[in-house]
């Protein structure tokens, strides 16, 4: 298979010294490649990096082709267009400056060979499902998932021969999400994509990870990598303990050794104290046993120290990856009481029309119990669900703006809650005031901010790490959250991290309202409701 993406002994660092890659050295083949690893690892760094947009300390990429990249997170502004997310106003502008009559060179120049620009755009929005945006839509009208889906479609337009995608899947719902499937399916060039959506990782070629510094790029999709890895671990789990064996057996036959000398050098001496053979033969036979007895001890200490080795190195080669681990003491919410109580705005039509495209993951509006009230009680679950641009983020907001009976703590969707010049450690005791440093640090310890780690400025986070972060600020607030706001929680986070947090929030016993289309996340924690966000019929649960 031909190699497409060459990265030659790359190190890169953070302007305040913190290191992210270092040395690295990876191929990445022809096809679609799924890039994954913890978070932290240096996946959207790298990214960047193959991209051109970041220089690396050292090393080199070689990258066949023109490259579109798709970051994790997409630069906005409430002011700009869908025209400028797709890169394509100058362009316009020029064109309809011909059209107006005005023929300067420029305007030639910039439009080039794009003559056809606007319909192109046009007809990538329609197969992404943006048709209804229209190319002079501001961002400020956009959802989360309808803004990365027009960046997206912003790089398909640059044809490139090389497409990196940064967890593309984040904000988009179920029909997003297929396009998006669909649009990797076909995709004809080399694609790199770095997500922990199970259902894209499916459609990939081969599954690279990052970790430990290195590249390991496994064939097949992410059931097949998940196969090799955990045939991988259990042979890895057999040596460890067969190297533990072998350490005890080594130490057994340690202390029997030394019983065996000490047994002989106390012969000896008997030997010589009662007279039995004359003195300078007593020497001599003292001297040989002290030496047989040092190359004896020196022999199995030897053997103790090499399968001490052998166990370290086996024990290497067993994942022990470190996981969050959230405490959430003080949310305890009574079973009855009224948490939240938030009037709804009526919505644009009654409950008996109907629209194309507005239902989600097989539910119906004739089902639906449309809501004067949103009333919340007690430690209930909510998801809350509905395609982009249906309005969950507004709502989520007016929660938070309107206030609730208990303490509502929110974390929205860009995780923009945190000071990007403070530390991880400042930014948490900014909300906890009263807490010690040495408690704040153990706090952010169960976040995997350890050490240094806490130290590090959250504009250099990447956005796992970041997410780590804005969780840990949110959860040691004073007072602890009794109602707690996620918005898309998942995105951004590592596979292992979805698993613990949805461990992690089942065992929380405040109310929980959770807008999310990870439906398999949604699944594990123990959901009592499930509210629909409609942008025109408004709030209803089935």
């Amino acid at each position: 298979m031909s190699i497409s993406i060459v990265v030659d002994h790359v190190s890169f660092a953070w302007p305040d010294g913190t290191g992210v890659l270092d040395g690295l050295d990876a191929a990445f083949p022809a096809g679609r490649t799924g890039l994954i690893g913890l978070n932290g690892s240096g996946k959207s760094t790298l990214l960047k990096i193959v991209a051109g947009e970041l220089v690396p300390r050292t090393g080199s990429v070689s990258v066949p082709g023109v490259v579109g990249h798709l970051p994790q997170n997409v630069v906005l502004g409430a002011g700009r267009t869908v025209s400028d997310l797709l890169e394509i106003s100058r362009t316009r502008a020029a064109l309809h400056a011909i059209e107006r009559g005005d023929v300067a060179e420029e305007h030639f120049a910039a439009v080039g060979d794009d003559w056809d620009v606007e319909e192109r755009a046009l007809a990538e929005l329609d197969r992404l499902g943006l048709a209804h945006l229209g190319l002079d839509r501001t961002v400020g009208t956009l959802s989360g998932g309808e803004t990365v889906m027009v960046a997206l479609a912003a790089q398909l337009l640059k044809r490139p021969d090389v497409l990196l995608l940064d967890e593309p899947t984040n904000n988009l719902d179920l029909d997003a999400r297929q396009r998006l499937h669909a649009a990797v399916t076909a995709w004809p060039g080399v694609l790199l994509v770095v997500s922990h959506d199970r259902a894209l990782l499916e459609l990939v070629d081969q599954i690279a990870e990052l970790r430990d510094g290195g590249v390991r790029v496994y064939g097949g999709n992410l059931t097949s990598y998940e196969e090799q890895v955990a045939t991988e671990q259990e042979s890895a789990e057999r040596s460890v303990r067969a190297a533990e064996g072998e350490v005890r057996r080594q130490r057994r036959e340690l202390v029997e050794a030394r019983t065996r000398i000490d047994r002989g050098l106390r012969t000896g001496r008997k030997a010589f104290e009662n007279k039995k053979v004359p003195k300078i033969v007593a020497n001599t036979l003292k001297g040989k046993a002290q030496v047989s007895a040092g190359k004896q001890r020196t022999l199995h200490l030897e053997k103790l120290q090499e399968a001490r080795e052998r166990l370290t190195e086996a024990e290497q080669a067993v994942r022990d990856d470190a996981e969050i681990r959230i405490q959430l003491p003080g949310t305890e919410v009574p079973a009855g009481r009224t948490v939240l109580t938030l009037p709804l705005e009526p919505p644009r039509r009654t409950s008996g029309d109907t629209a194309e495209g507005d239902t989600e993951e097989g539910d119906t509006k004739s089902t639906r119990n449309v809501l004067e009230t949103l009333v919340v009680r007690g430690p209930e679950r909510i998801a809350l669900l509905g395609p982009n641009g249906s309005g969950k983020t507004t709502l989520l907001k007016r929660i938070v703006e309107h206030g609730a009976h208990v303490p509502v703590r929110y974390l929205p969707q860009r995780l923009d809650l945190l000071d990007d010049t403070l530390s991880v450690v400042d930014n948490v005791r900014a909300v906890a005031p009263s807490a010690s440093v040495n408690d704040v640090r153990a706090r952010l310890a169960r976040f995997l901010f350890r050490g240094e780690r806490a130290n590090q400025t959250v504009g250099t986070l990447s956005g796992g790490e970041r997410f780590r972060a804005t969780l840990a600020a949110l959860l040691s607030a004073e007072p602890p959250p009794q109602l707690l706001l996620l918005d898309e929680p998942t995105n951004n986070l590592d596979l292992a991290s979805v698993r613990r947090l949805a461990e992690a929030l089942s065992a929380y016993q405040g109310a929980l309202i959770v807008a999310s289309h990870d439906l398999p996340f949604l699944e594990t924690l123990g959901i009592t409701r499930r509210l629909h966000q409609d942008r025109d019929e408004g709030l209803a649960e089935s």
